[in-house]
């Protein structure tokens, strides 16, 4: 019963969502004129400007949040590697090693 409330509250949300940008989109069907350099012009609705320079942010965004996730992927890595290695290293010696966390819980 909880889990068909909160389907039939998704689809509304998302038909909300859809009537609100529609409604949007025929407010601006304007033509708006994009100069670029040499004289080169674009002419485009408003709406479709709109949506892609929000298409371009949102790929800019994603982009730049690319370094950072292969540097925490790599440290990550290092230490699951760290982890065995020491692991290992303690099953040889037979000399337990108490692994505390970094962060408390």
């Amino acid at each position: 019963m909880q889990m068909r409330i909160l389907t039939i509250l998704t689809w509304a949300m998302r038909l909300f969502i859809f009537l609100f940008l529609f409604i949007f989109a025929l407010k601006n069907t304007a033509s708006v004129e994009l100069n670029f350099f040499f004289g080169k012009v674009w002419e485009l609705p408003l709406v479709l400007m709109l949506l892609g320079f929000f298409a371009g942010g949102i790929v800019l965004g994603v982009l730049s949040m690319v370094p950072p996730l292969f540097r925490a992927r790599r440290a990550a890595a290092a230490l699951r590697r760290d982890l065995a290695r020491l692991a290992k290293s303690s099953e040889q010696a037979e000399v337990p090693v108490i692994l505390t966390p970094l962060v408390e819980p």
